[in-house]
Parts: C-alpha cells; structure tokens; sequence
C-alpha cells in the first residue's frame, strides 16, 4: 500500500509536470485575445476563429472569449464565421511577448440560417455548469473531479439510451435493475440518476429518456454536503441538465431506425409566445418502439416534456417545466445461484444467449410525472436568489418480475412477482441564497440554501411460489401471464412517510487569483413517521466538504484536494433479544487529490486523481444475530479523463478508473472480510474519436470507439462474478446546417457479456439517424 501510495503521488507529480510545461510552453511569442458578441449583445459560443494562412484556428467558448497561444510575430488576417451570420475579417498585429485583444461583433446574414441554440454546436470539453458547486465555479476552480457528456456527444454516437450515454464518463458503468430503473456504477459504488436540474428526481421504477436531455453531470465522490443523502451516494451524484428555452424560433426532428425494430422519433420545439420575447416556450417530445434481441421481449415509451420561462423583469424570471413520462415494457430477470450450482458465471449456463424463460405478456406499466418552477432573483448586481419547487411522482401500475433461480448450469427455478399499484411522490422546497463579496483583498462567493423534502409513498405485490423446475437443454415454454396469476398471493404494505429539513452553506475564498479554499457544511434532520407497530425515528447528520485549490499555470493547470462526506440515514434494528438499537447515520469520508488541465485554449481539457473512501461505521452482524455499527469499507482508485480537438473537425474523448473497494471488517458470520465489494470493477476504460472532413468532403464524418469492464463479483463471498468484456462501436456520418445522416455499428465484435445483474446485453446491431433542422 506504501509503495502503491508513493507511485501513486510521484505520478501525480509528473502528470502535473507535464501539464505545466505543456502550458507555459504555450505563453511563449504573442498572444490574442478577444470576445464576440452577436448583434443584439449576446455572448456568442461556438464562433469559428482562424487566423487566415496559418496553422491556427479556434472556437468561442460559452461566454464568447477565445484566445490564441504561442503565435509568432506577424500581421495576421481573422476571419469569424458563425451560420446564420455574416463571416468578417479584420487585420491585426501580433509583437514578441505582448498581447492583441479584439472585440468583434457579427451581424445576422441575408440568408438567417436561424442555426441558433437548438442547433449550435457546444464544445464537447465544455465543463460550465451551475449545478456541480450550486455556484458558478469553473471547472479549474472547483476541487471536485466531475464530467460532462454534451447532447453533441451523444448525436456523435447515436445514444438513444441513458445506458450507453453515462459510459463516456471515467469509471461509470451502467446497470439496469430488476424493478425497470437504471443506475449507474462508479468508484465502487451504485446510484440511481437522482438529480435533475441539481433537485431530486427519480428513476428507480421508470428510467430516463434523453429526449429532454442537454448534458449529463456525473459528480465523483460522496456529495451529500450540498446534495443530501437522497440525490447522492458514496460514489457520487448524476445530474440530468434538460433544454431551455431562447429567444428565437426553431425546430428539430429526428427519427432513428434499426435493429430489433426500432422506431424512435423525436421533436424539439422552440418559439417567444410574445414580441417582447419576455415569454418563451419550448417543447421536446420523443416517441421509442423497440423489440428485445431476445426472443420475447419490448420496451416502448412516451415522453413530453413542456417548458415555460417568463422575464418578469430585467430583475426577476420565472421557470417552470414539467416531463412527462410513460413505460409500457418488459422487466429483466433477475437471476440468482444456488452456492452448490458449481456456476462461477453466467458464460458456466448452458441457456441460449438470446432466449427468454417469459413471455411479454409478463409486462410492466409505469408513468413518472415530474413538474418544476424556479423563481430567480436578482437582488443587486452581486446577490442573487433562487426559490424552487419541484414535485416528482413514480407510479407503478403494475410490473411483472421474472426471477430465475439456477441450482445447475442446466436446471433452473422460474418464478414472477407483481408489484403494483405503487406510488413514490417527492416533494422539494429549495432556497438558495449566491453572492460575492471581499474581505479587504481576500474574495469570497457565497452560497447560503436551505430544502424542506416530503416522501409519501404506497406499496402493494406478491411474488408466485416456484412455477416450475426445467432443464434448459430441452424444449420448454415461455411462462405465461394466466399461470403466473393463477399463483399470486398479493399483500398491501404500509410505508411511512419521511420528512427532511437541511441547511448548508458554501464559501469558496479566492485568497488570491490563484489560490483558494472551498469551506461547506450541511445539517441534516431526517424523521421517519411511525407505520404499522414500527416505532418513527428521527437523525440528524452533519456534513462537511473542504477543497484547496492552486492554479499552478492561470486558467489553465490547477492541483486540488478535497475532504468530501457522505451520509446514509439508517432505521433502528430489532435485535434477537428484543431491544432495539438505534443506528447512527453512516458515514463515508473521500480524500482525494490530483491535477486538472484546461489548456490550448481550450482545445484539451484533462484530470487525473487519486482518492481514498473509507466508510467505518457501516452495520454487521454476529453469529447470534446481533447487530453493531462498526463494519468496515475502504475504495479507493485513481481516476484518468483526456478530452481534446487538437485540430479542426478531430474530437477525442478517453477516460480510464482504477478502483480498489474491499470490505476491511464485516459480519463474522459470512466470513467476507477482505473481500471484494459487490458491483465495483477493478478496470474501466472509455475511448470515443471522430474526425469530420473540412475540405472536399466537408461534413462527411467518420467515429470509432471501445468501451472495457473489468469482471465484478455478484455475491459478497466473491464465488460468483459478471466477466470482464469488451465492446467496439462506431460511427459515419454526413452533416450539414439543416439536416444530419448517421449510421451506427454497437458491438462490432459480437461479444457475448452480461450487466451486473446476469442479463445478456445486445449482440452487434446497427442504428440509421436522420434529423432534420428548421
């Protein structure tokens, strides 16, 4: 472990070496800077900058800045160009060791291309977010490692999935649960997608659609400082972003076709409802029909999802935004096995990969309704406030869950669940409070907020007696509803109601341009109503964060460490002879250090760190029976991501996490300690590149891609374990203003592989893509 440890920060030492050389080689001749405008004020992103007759060119970043380094002498021609406006060119002088600044603004073309926002490119590296610190931090500013996928990305790869969208993060591996949710994996532990707009939503029971999808933030490491024990989990947070509105009319509508029959159609709306364009109006909307590659099998959704803002005053905004969401589909099994089946994992089945135990009459019905409004509020030039609410409800209508039991690799138990009606409501009351202030030359931005939350939930199911016991090496039928019913035993349960009040505060203090600290804590009072002859129960918990940040090159390499907490609230446990015991919240603490990069401007954007999670409080259980809070885990990895456009039209995205979670001290009476954790792979890597032609075959693209995971253990005991695998993909595609064509090639290689829970994943398949902008 010493050895590990000091390899680990000699390496972190050189990684940071080269970032700062890299960097400070690139402030050697002149530079140039400069900031674009449209016509009408705006910041302009996305503008194409070349220096005419030279190697250099660049993009604008979000709020119109760009910058050239390392430029020789010379007097140099800049063309900008942008659809939709006029290109223009003006002459400026670049002197040994001195800087140009330029301010341009463009003018909106005869031919209004209208290719505004809906349509725009944002950079694949771009990090900006409000959401990750609850204040507007930049990535090099911020001591917590953290990734954003861009809708961009995801048009690249043809991502009709959260699933196959989340695996361009470092580490992250998504999962599919039993119940119809989806979650993801990373840094050893699990989570569902909680947070939507930086507020708590849901998907345990009814996934995600990306139709309303405009990035995904996947915040590393225990958050629960600022997100709270019911958005965060010991590995971190994901942050859905939906669309907003903007200020001009445009339209976008797409449809994808393929294997297993899919049809999934699209459309994304967005007008001003007034000429003031103080009342803005956007809808998305995405319609998915898809059969299973197995042979029984289908998921088909609906999603609308309207959104309203109103400019009350130059002042005062209003948000409000609602997603609707419906699921008819089929669940995956869940299977187990038996400790004397002799299967090792799933490749020791003898089943056809592609064949079903149940039919899709075995189907499952599900909505979630999700509504949000934010008032926001400018109190001086300095202060702001943000007031939300947000109400989320998952209903289950009914759900058929096939469970399979293996006591051989050619014998296995069937058996199906039916759960439903149920229905889970989280409602959300956020304030927060942002400013920026100075205490003499030291400066500070401020974050004060406090959230009231309210669980309600009604549960009812049963599950069958075993059905049947075959061998899966002869003829057998599919399990049919009508048997399935006919040996349902269906029971009400009675969930109590939850109620949280938290507090937290944030205070980043910028000791200097280069150096500052990053000081939060949380309150937490957790109370849990009394159901049935259960007893209610309150907690409080107390959360702190602490982070260093030191920008070793300005704005472009900084070295951080952070002190991260999360927490779990936990029920009191009835213990063998009666007596209840009363369980603190548990706890896990992440120390983590490492180097960040945005440089080039902003042509390469990287991070490489190490981190140590330990929780030392978690619960176990003796041989008789009782329990005590005192079990042990430790997770700890290093964690790798490399985003570029090192030359025009060329994007490469790679990522690479080493994890190490194992169980330090647990119960006595399963004999596991020193083992692996379930559910965290050791290996993760990630790669994605595409290239678009600039000349001849100007739009024209081509993109290629890998993903590998490394085998995880299924059962604690680590006798079972999901093999490692990798899958190759890739892409072709034709772009231009107003209308792409793309082609996608998933698992080039036909690997056979298998999610956490033992479900086979889809073979080689092919999607075509076909979107059109108005």
């Amino acid at each position: 472990m010493k050895y590990f440890n000091l390899k680990t920060s000699r390496f972190l030492l050189t990684i940071s070496f080269v970032f700062s050389f890299l960097a400070m080689s690139a402030q050697q001749n002149g530079k140039i800077k400069g900031t674009i405008t449209t016509s009408d004020g705006e910041l302009a992103a996305g503008v194409n900058i070349i220096l005419k007759n030279s190697k250099y060119w660049t993009v604008s970043d979000e709020n119109g800045n760009f910058e050239f380094n390392r430029v020789k002498p010379n007097t140099y021609t800049l063309q900008v160009s942008l659809a939709g406006y006029e290109t223009s060119e003006s002459e400026i002088i670049v002197a040994e060791s001195e800087t140009a600044s330029v301010n341009l603004q463009l003018k909106v073309s005869n031919k209004e291309l209208k290719e505004v926002v809906v349509n725009s490119k944002k950079s694949i590296l771009s990090k900006k977010t409000d959401y990750v610190a609850r204040m507007p931090l930049t990535n090099l500013e911020n001591p917590q490692v953290y990734s954003v996928i861009q809708k961009e990305l995801l048009m690249e790869q043809v991502a009709v999935d959260i699933k196959s969208a989340v695996q361009n993060s470092p580490g992250v591996v998504s999962i599919s649960y039993p119940s119809g949710g989806v979650g993801v994996i990373f840094r050893g532990f699990s989570t569902g997608i909680n947070a939507r707009n930086g507020m708590e939503t849901v998907s345990g029971r009814s996934s995600v659609d990306l139709g309303n999808v405009e990035r995904i933030e996947i915040m590393k490491g225990p958050s629960g400082t600022l997100f709270g024990s019911s958005v965060s989990s010991f590995g971190g947070v994901v942050n859905l972003v939906t669309k907003k509105p903007f200020e001009t009319t445009a339209a976008e509508v797409s449809y994808t076709t393929g294997s297993f029959n899919l049809n999934r159609l699209t459309a994304d709306v967005n007008t001003p409802l007034n000429k003031e364009k103080t009342v803005l109006f956007r809808v998305n909307m995405a319609v998915n029909r898809e059969k299973s590659f197995l042979d029984y099998g289908f998921n088909n959704t609906l999603l609308f999802a309207p959104t309203l803002t109103y400019k009350a005053s130059d002042k005062l905004t209003f948000n409000i935004d609602a997603e609707l969401y419906n699921v008819n589909n089929t669940r995956r099994t869940y299977n187990t096995y038996a400790a004397t089946s002799g299967i090792t994992n799933p490749n020791d089945l003898k089943i056809d990969y592609k064949k079903s135990m149940f039919h899709d009459d075995n189907d499952a019905k599900s909505s979630a309704t999700k509504v949000f409004a934010q008032a926001e509020y400018e109190i001086s030039d300095n202060w702001k406030s943000t007031t939300v609410f947000s109400y989320v409800g998952e209903d289950v209508e009914r759900s058929y869950q096939s469970y399979a039991v293996w006591s051989s690799p050619t014998q296995v138990a069937r058996r199906v669940g039916l759960w439903g009606p149920i229905y889970n409501n989280y409602t959300n009351i956020q304030e927060n409070l942002n400013g920026q202030f100075s205490t003499g030359s030291i400066k500070h931005k401020f974050l004060a907020g406090v959230n009231y939350r309210l669980y309600s939930s009604n549960f009812s199911g049963g599950t069958t007696f075993t059905l049947d016991n075959i061998d899966i090496t002869t003829p057998f039928a599919p399990i049919r509803r009508k048997a399935v019913d006919a040996g349902l035993v269906l029971t009400s349960s009675p969930v109590a109601d939850q109620k949280t009040f938290s507090a937290y505060a944030c205070d980043v203090v910028n000791f200097t341009d280069r150096f500052s600290a990053m000081l939060s804590l949380r309150l937490d009072n957790f109370e849990r109503a009394k159901v049935g002859t259960v007893e209610g129960y309150s907690q409080t918990a107390l959360s702190p964060k602490l982070g260093l940040v030191y920008e070793v090159v300005k704005d472009q390499v900084s070295v951080f460490g952070n002190y991260m907490n999360g927490f779990q609230n936990m029920q009191p446990v009835t213990q063998p002879d009666a007596t209840q015991l009363i369980v603190d919240p548990v706890y896990a603490v992440q120390y983590e250090g490492g180097v960040k990069a945005e440089a080039f401007n902003k042509k390469l954007s990287g991070s490489v760190s190490y981190y140590n999670i330990t929780i030392d409080n978690a619960t176990r259980t003796d041989l008789n029976g009782y329990t005590f809070q005192d079990a042990k885990q430790v997770s700890k990895g290093l964690d790798f991501e490399l985003m570029a456009t090192p030359v025009k039209g060329l994007s490469l995205v790679a990522g690479y996490a080493y994890n190490d979670n194992k169980i330090v001290r647990a119960s006595q009476a399963a004999n596991i300690d020193g083992n692996k954790a379930t559910g965290a792979p050791e290996n993760v890597v990630n790669f994605w590149t595409t290239y678009t032609f600039q000349n001849k075959l100007k739009g024209l693209g081509i993109g290629a891609g890998a993903n590998y995971v490394d085998k995880n253990y299924f059962t604690a005991d680590n006798t079972f374990y999901m093999p490692s695998y990798t899958v190759y993909n890739a892409t072709v595609y034709y772009e231009k203003p107003s209308w792409r064509l793309g082609l996608k090639f998933n698992n080039l290689t036909n690997k056979k592989y298998w999610d956490f829970w033992g479900s086979s994943q889809a073979p080689t398949n092919i999607l075509a893509n076909l979107t059109i902008k108005f």
